[in-house]
């Protein structure tokens, strides 16, 4: 008998007494709506600038007068494919394309 009470007392409860749950799927609502927001606060306008720094990477020319990533402004004297020549007063340096940040001035 002492069974039977432990056991009832841990037994669930009818189905009149249970509260109706929602389903599954309600739940992971917040989740997707926060993963919408993330992608159109986040993630999308960082895909634009890096299409439009590859798009200005791509027109770069000698002659254009391009600021580096370091702080460095000089004139292009040589384009390659994956680097640049630029001069500075009495320097040439070669750096990487992707160290340009943008063209100040393009040569006309």
């Amino acid at each position: 008998m002492e069974l039977y009470n432990l056991m009832m007392a841990f037994a669930q409860p009818t189905q009149q007494g249970q509260q109706q749950t929602a389903p599954i799927w309600t739940s992971f609502v917040p989740l997707i709506l926060l993963m919408v927001v993330f992608y159109f606060l986040l993630i999308r306008p960082q895909q634009k600038k890096a299409k439009a720094h590859s798009q200005m990477l791509g027109k770069i020319k000698s002659g254009d007068k391009v600021l580096c990533g370091g702080g460095i402004i000089g004139t292009v004297v040589s384009v390659k494919d994956k680097t640049v020549t630029v001069k500075t007063a009495d320097t040439k340096i070669e750096i990487l394309k992707s160290a340009v940040s943008d063209i100040i001035q393009e040569d006309i």
